[in-house]
C-alpha cells in the first residue's frame, strides 16, 4: 500500500496548493507573457472577474494528481493540458476562441506537434529535471527537511523545505518555462524548432536581456514558494499519518 498513498498523498498535496495559488499563476502569465507589471496584470482579473479567473482551473488541477510521477511520464500525459491551459489564459484568443469546447475543437483539428504537444520538448526537459533535483538522484527533499527538523517543528520543517527547493529549482528552470509559455499560447503558423523558438524569445520579445527574461520573477518565486511549501508540509503530514 506504499505506493498508492504515496500517491493519494502527493496528488492531495498538489492539489490543495494549486487551489490556493492558482490567482498568483495566472497573473505571473500575464506578466510573463504579455509584459505587464503586476498592478495591470492584477488590474485585467479583476475586470475579467472570479468565473474568468478560475476558467481553467481544472486544467490545471489535472497535472497536480500526477504527484509523484516520474517527469517522463507527466510531460507525456499531461502536455496537453499546460497547452490547452495558456491557449485560455492568452486573452488575445477570447474572440477567437472563448471556450473550452472550442479550443479543444481547434487543437484537436491539427497534428499533434502544432496542436496539443506544441512545445513537448522543452517540457520533456524542464519536468524531469525538477524532479530529478526534488526526489532523484540529486534529491534535496531528505535531506534538507532533516536538516531543518533538527531545530523546528514537523510541519514549519516540511513547509520551509518546499520554500527552500522551490527556489532551487524554479529559478534555472524558469527560462524553459518562458520558452514553453511563449511556444504555446499561440495558434496556427509554422512550428519553429526549439532553438529558433528560443532565438525569436531571446532577440524579439526578450530583446537579449536577463532582466526581461525573469520578468515577474519575484512573483515566480512567491507562487513557486507557497506551491512548493504547501504541497511538501501537506504530503509529509499525510505520510506521517499513514506510517502511525
Amino acid at each position: 500500500m506504499v505506493w498508492p498513498l504515496s500517491f493519494l498523498h502527493g496528488g492531495t498535496s498538489n492539489l490543495v496548493s494549486t487551489l490556493d495559488i492558482f490567482p498568483v499563476n495566472k497573473t505571473v502569465f500575464r506578466q510573463q507573457f504579455h509584459s505587464t507589471v503586476v498592478s495591470q496584470a492584477i488590474g485585467q482579473l479583476r475586470k475579467e472577474g472570479f468565473l474568468k479567473l478560475y476558467s481553467v482551473i481544472p486544467l490545471s488541477a489535472l497535472p497536480a494528481v500526477a504527484g509523484l510521477g516520474t517527469g517522463v511520464v507527466e510531460a507525456l500525459v499531461f502536455t496537453p493540458f499546460e497547452r490547452v491551459q495558456n491557449v485560455l489564459q492568452n486573452g488575445g484568443n477570447d474572440c477567437s476562441l472563448p471556450t473550452l469546447r472550442s479550443v479543444l475543437a481547434r487543437l484537436g483539428a491539427e497534428r499533434l506537434g502544432m496542436g496539443y504537444y506544441r512545445a513537448f520538448i522543452p517540457i520533456l526537459a524542464r519536468n524531469p529535471l525538477g524532479s530529478c533535483i526534488y526526489f532523484g538522484y540529486f534529491g534535496l527533499k531528505d535531506p534538507v527537511s532533516a536538516a531543518l527538523r533538527e531545530k523546528l517543528p514537523p510541519t514549519v520543517s516540511s513547509f520551509l523545505t518546499g520554500i527552500v527547493i522551490s527556489v532551487v529549482i524554479s529559478l534555472p528552470l524558469h527560462p524553459l518555462s518562458m520558452l514553453v509559455l511563449n511556444m504555446q499560447a499561440g495558434l496556427g503558423g509554422e512550428v519553429a524548432g526549439v532553438r529558433q523558438s528560443w532565438k525569436a524569445l531571446w532577440e524579439g520579445g526578450l530583446k537579449r536581456s536577463v532582466h526581461l527574461l525573469y520578468h515577474g520573477g519575484s512573483l515566480v518565486i512567491l507562487r513557486s514558494c507557497i506551491n512548493w511549501g504547501i504541497n511538501t508540509a501537506i504530503y509529509d503530514k499525510l505520510q506521517r499519518r499513514s506510517a502511525n
